[in-house]
């Protein structure tokens, strides 16, 4: 078997989409598992795993959390420390490594991120408590995306996939800015120092041409207590660690540090952490859920947002970039299978649902954001299938020519 460092761009995308699907179908059945437990006989057993306590380090230098903060402080960071992995090598030889590659990703994205808060905010304008959440609807799930997406055979050709992806991953670089400038609490200048000291020694460490993994790897680990600590969310120091290790060594004989841990990383991702994370928040209570509760704000503001913003957005500005030909349509093919892809990226599950936790904190808003992204994803889901079960099968020769 090659190396992951060494197999081509091809063998690395289809070994990518396959972990996506499967990814995709346990981050599904997680979800689903989670809503029939939380409303079952079983409701206290996954209410007592959510909130059991457990404490990291020995005292006086030990945290106590809930477990459920645990997967979202801490099994996210390797989350994001993955996602930062991914951006930094698209970037530097990926789908956004030149102008005629990252323009139409970036302005799709942009497009679909500005749009569903935009049709948030519309349904929220009139209650100032709800509108923290304007966030929430602006995030694409890769993997449920790329799920539903395989789901069509040759009727999703291969470029959309590879456009779908690379929109994700520049969704992704949003949600984390987001994130840092929006859902910062207060902030401590003592612990912001250690992050700076350990952000420092990571990049001597990359400047230095140190290619082992585990020097980045411990001091990101100080890096992530240090961000912890200060108020900014613990999971930007994945990010950070991400973008200080390696991709290209001075040797072609050295394998690149960035694909070996991100070829280490991803199932652990697709088929633990991300499942794991899931199952935690996905736990939406349907006692008492009545159509009243689907029209209230924060819930209807997210699902219009993901069904209706995403594919405005994503849709109509590629149209108009290729209407205007600064870009041309991906090759295989047609505007239904391109609006079918811009439909399913409103399945936002999980960055929506990492997003929801940090904007509201109480029970009944939670489950109102668990309950407004349910709603939106399935729509998406849902209807993003039938067009692209009605679009015109992509034509071999093109599909051939997207993958090469």
């Amino acid at each position: 078997m090659a190396h992951p460092a060494h197999r081509s761009p091809a063998q690395m995308l289809v070994n990518f989409f396959r972990l996506e699907f499967a990814g995709g179908l346990l981050l599904l059945v997680a979800a689903a598992i989670a809503i029939l437990m939380r409303n079952s006989d079983f409701a206290p057993m996954y209410e007592g795993f959510r909130h059991f306590p457990v404490t990291v380090g020995l005292s006086p230098y030990s945290l106590t959390k809930p477990l459920e903060l645990w997967i979202n402080d801490a099994l996210m960071a390797v989350f994001f420390l993955l996602v930062g992995l991914e951006i930094k090598r698209e970037i530097l030889e990926g789908q956004l490594s030149s102008r005629d590659q990252i323009t139409l990703p970036v302005v799709a994205a942009i497009a679909g991120m500005a749009a569903p808060a935009l049709v948030y905010i519309g349904f929220n304008l009139h209650t100032p408590e709800t509108l923290r959440g304007w966030a929430i609807p602006s995030a694409t799930d890769i993997a449920f995306a790329i799920c539903l997406f395989s789901l069509v055979g040759r009727r999703a050709p291969l470029s959309l996939k590879v456009l779908l992806t690379a929109i994700a991953v520049v969704d992704d670089m949003g949600a984390i800015v987001i994130i840092a400038l929006f859902y910062t609490a207060e902030l401590s200048l003592m612990y912001l120092a250690g992050a700076a000291v350990s952000l420092a020694i990571l990049l001597v460490l990359n400047r230095s041409g140190q290619l082992r993994l585990w020097p980045y790897l411990l001091v990101g680990a100080f890096l992530w207590f240090f961000v912890f600590k200060s108020g900014l969310h613990a999971t930007i120091a994945g990010v950070l660690t991400a973008l200080t290790i390696p991709l290209r060594t001075r040797t072609e004989t050295a394998g690149s540090p960035l694909k070996r841990l991100e070829h280490l990383l991803h199932p652990w991702v697709a088929f633990g952490i991300l499942p794991v994370f899931a199952f935690a928040n996905a736990g939406v209570d349907l006692q008492g859920l009545s159509l009243a509760m689907l029209l209230d704000p924060i819930p209807l503001g997210i699902a219009a947002g993901l069904f209706l913003g995403k594919q405005v957005g994503i849709f109509g500005s590629c149209w108009l970039l290729i209407k205007m030909k600064w870009v041309r349509m991906p090759y295989g093919a047609g505007w239904m299978s391109l609006y079918g892809m811009a439909i399913l990226c409103g399945v936002g599950f999980t960055m929506s649902l990492f997003i929801g936790g940090l904007a509201f904190s109480t029970d009944f808003y939670q489950n109102e954001v668990r309950l407004g992204i349910l709603t939106g994803s399935l729509i998406s889901s849902l209807v993003g299938l039938v067009v692209l079960a009605l679009a015109p099968q992509a034509r071999k020769t093109d599909a051939r020519a997207a993958a090469e």
